[in-house]
């Protein structure tokens, strides 16, 4: 990962306030912290399976776009994410995701996993419905209280 790169990572971490950020790219693995007056650090280090990253700058822009554009989200029930983390739509890599747009879903189905601090958090659905829509693409950074499905 070239420097430019990492530069433009640990400008975004300042300016999203964001507490950290790991991007994974190839064998390259990267995270950047932010915890109260330190400076962000950044290490790399190989990882034994390769995973689909979308970048996270792209997604900050996308997310902004729509904004700007007045695109609405589909109404409905948003689920939320209840923590800061990374965002997978199944329980491993390659495997089928938890639900799809148009599932139907009970409460307490699980929908995702958040990843914070190593560890894989269950979401579950909190209402009975179909899955409307999936916000947030897997791999993707979410904050808390970002919506990440829309159920009708």
């Amino acid at each position: 990962m070239d420097l430019r790169k990492l530069k433009t990572l640990i400008d975004l971490v300042q300016q999203s306030g964001i507490a950290e950020l790991e991007i994974t790219e190839g064998e390259e693995k990267v995270r950047i912290s932010r915890f109260g007056g330190v400076a962000p650090t950044a290490m790399a280090a190989p990882i034994a399976a390769p995973a689909v990253v979308i970048p996270a700058a792209e997604a900050a822009d996308s997310a902004t776009a729509a904004a700007e554009t007045g695109e609405a989200e589909p109404e409905g029930h948003a689920v939320k994410s209840p923590m800061v983390g990374t965002f997978y739509r199944s329980s491993a890599p390659g495997s089928k995701p938890f639900v799809e747009v148009g599932a139907a879903v009970k409460s307490g189905d699980t929908v995702c996993i958040i990843e914070a601090m190593k560890l894989l958090n269950e979401i579950e659905a909190d209402r009975d419905g179909v899955i409307k829509a999936i916000l947030v693409e897997n791999g993707q950074p979410v904050e808390y209280g970002q919506p990440l499905f829309i159920i009708g």
